[in-house]
């Protein structure tokens, strides 16, 4: 972690390599702050619980950025510092976490069983989540394990500098990790927002319809304009790209570099990019759309054999 990297060098007055900006932290905390509260009320209300994992990491970015407000202004004070960073650093693992599952749902939704072949979906629908959320899970634990190793090295010791490196390069793996499964996930993802055109008109027919604009799916009444819902998903997943290409580029030029000792690249590319994967979610909520989001899919999602894909 290229800005943590401060905290340890004692011969720094500031943990910044430049002077933050209270007031853009502000703007930055408040906007988060209503996101995180508008998702939590879209959580509820369409009950949702697999959604949970979008309501904390908006919780991590509205704390982030609070948190951000009280560092600018304690600037030597090495906790808040930490914390802040981490959980802005953290916050958009668990978002790409959410559009696996989202886009694995969509999949359940709109494909018929026969039709989920390998071909389609390059992945199996029922295992999109536990392939991509695994990846996931070592992306956090790695760049965790990372800050950790970093902001406990003690800046007196003669190995510093290796720990620090370390650290960094822990931090590194974790976000190549991420990067890596994203990006194969992002191709199959915007590609799906072409192919999944064909079953459009199926809906229809094996969906009891309310309207020209609702259907009844197990009960309850749904959005048909579920491809709205996947260009957010897209749009959400693009994003969600760059910022790590940021973040990684970040790392990598160290605590010198362009982007570690000026501030605008942060608000820039971290958080103005996140942003919109929280609030357009607050709007296209997969609540209107989808009717499986709990934390484990009913069988008769799979379809009456239980085995949904087929290798063709």
């Amino acid at each position: 972690m290229a800005l943590i990297e401060r905290a340890t060098n004692n011969t720094r007055t500031s943990f910044y390599g430049y002077d933050p900006s209270l007031a853009v932290a502000v703007v930055a905390a408040v906007l988060y702050t209503i996101a995180f509260l508008l998702t939590a009320i879209q959580w509820i209300r369409y009950r949702a619980w697999v959604w949970s994992v979008m309501v904390l990491s908006a919780a991590m970015e509205a704390i982030g950025y609070i948190g951000r407000c009280v560092s600018v202004q304690n600037t030597l004070e090495r906790p808040i510092y930490v914390l802040q960073f981490s959980l802005v650093i953290l916050a958009p693992v668990l978002m790409a976490a959410c559009c696996y599952v989202i886009f694995s749902r969509i999949l359940f939704l709109i494909v018929p069983q026969e039709a989920r072949t390998f071909r389609l979906c390059w992945v199996p629908p029922r295992f999109i989540t536990p392939i991509f959320v695994g990846c996931d899970i070592v992306a956090l634990l790695l760049q965790l394990g990372g800050a950790v190793m970093i902001s406990s090295v003690d800046a007196t010791a003669e190995d510093a500098k290796s720990k620090l490196n370390a650290g960094k390069h822990v931090a590194q793996v974790g976000v190549i990790i991420q990067l890596v499964a994203f990006g194969l996930f992002a191709v199959a993802a915007v590609r799906f927002n072409f192919t999944s055109k064909r079953f459009a008109g199926s809906l229809s027919e094996r969906y009891e319809n309310v309207g020209e604009k609702e259907y009844i799916i197990g009960g309850v009444i749904k959005d048909k304009n579920w491809p709205a819902l996947l260009r957010v998903v897209n749009l959400t997943t693009i994003l969600i790209l760059v910022r790590s290409i940021y973040r990684l580029v970040e790392f990598t030029e160290g605590t010198t570099g362009y982007l570690s000792t000026n501030e605008w690249p942060l608000y820039v590319f971290d958080a103005l990019c996140i942003y919109p994967c929280v609030a357009l979610f607050v709007y296209w909520h997969p609540g209107r759309y989808l009717p499986y989001l709990g934390f484990r899919l009913p069988k008769s999602a799979y379809g009456s054999s239980g085995s949904e894909f087929q290798m063709q």
